[in-house]
């Protein structure tokens, strides 16, 4: 029976007939190639990453002696002392500003990257270095220029006045959305990238099916886009609420001493109160959140990956 095979588009040459030839894995030699390269890289992580975790649990169940110096133990005193309402409160408001944080991202870089990606044009590449470069500068930096701006003199308060939306008594700076809008300014171009990665990726002949079936700018965007972006937007949603959760800076510039975040009190518990157990246990409390927040991106990866596995069968 003979067997039918179809030229190629692009060359308009047939190719040759005959069964396909398997895929070979990589060999034997380049699996030992890439073992001896992430060699250091894992070394790294166990020497700096993985030791120093178990270094700062172990110190969580320590104690300290009169002179403050931290000593080796089993005492869970710090880990029931994080049952304080005190230190609840500052977790909750830590968690909650990192979540709004996350959702104001999302809003403010999908526009952002949406445009760049589908309207761009040849411009991309310089806009998305227009974004990228200034985060370049260093941290501590950006933010003492954003808490300038965000002062009671600053330009930003003095425009809302101007046009009647404030007055002399309104506030940005020592409040808690003062320290929102620092955590925004700091981690919206973690949330920017991946979304332009995923939009680039998209097959943009999607949108136009979707108008073709009459669907609207908003329907078509809920219905097509939305979801064939979902993973650059959960990879997004990671990469800003990690630092968010864990950051001190903004609290301490933009907020007063009622806007502590949990990076403020680790950092006092170590540097100030020279209570290390107590600021371990709290780090080990952080790092559990976060481990959670990253074990669930894991999951929903998967499951997309799952998922879009089936539907190509």
């Amino acid at each position: 029976m003979a067997t039918h095979t179809t030229p190629d588009p692009r060359t308009g040459s047939t190719p040759p007939s005959g069964p396909a030839k398997p895929r070979r894995g990589p060999s034997a030699k380049a699996n030992r190639t890439w073992t001896w390269l992430m060699l250091p890289g894992t070394l790294w992580m166990a020497a700096f990453l993985l030791a120093s975790l178990v270094l700062v649990a172990t110190l969580a169940l320590g104690t300290t002696d009169p002179l403050g110096n931290p000593r080796f133990g089993f005492n869970l005193d710090n880990i029931t002392a994080l049952g304080d309402p005190a230190y609840r409160s500052v977790m909750l408001r830590s968690l909650g500003y990192a979540l709004l944080t996350v959702v104001i991202c999302l809003a403010v870089a999908y526009p952002v990257a949406y445009a760049i990606a589908l309207h761009g044009g040849r411009f991309k590449n310089f806009l998305i270095a227009a974004i990228v470069v200034p985060f370049f500068a260093n941290y501590l930096v950006r933010m003492y220029g954003w808490s300038v701006v965000l002062s009671d003199d600053g330009p930003l308060l003095k425009a809302l006045r101007s046009i009647g939306i404030a007055d002399g008594d309104t506030r940005i700076l020592q409040t808690g959305p003062g320290v929102i809008a620092g955590l925004v300014y700091g981690f919206v171009v973690f949330m920017i990238i991946p979304l332009y990665a995923a939009l680039e990726r998209m097959d943009v002949s999607l949108i136009e099916a979707g108008r073709d079936l009459y669907g609207g700018p908003l329907r078509t965007f809920f219905h097509v886009t939305l979801p064939a972006t979902r993973q650059g937007a959960a990879a997004g949603c990671v990469l800003v609420f990690l630092p968010a959760m864990g950051d001190f800076v903004s609290a301490q510039l933009m907020g007063g001493p009622d806007q502590i975040m949990i990076g403020n009190l680790i950092q006092d518990k170590f540097f100030q109160g020279q209570n290390w157990p107590l600021g371990s246990a709290l780090t080990m409390l952080m790092m559990a959140v976060l481990f959670l927040g990253m074990l669930g991106y894991l999951r929903r990866t998967r499951k997309d990956e799952k998922d879009e596995a089936e539907a190509a069968q």
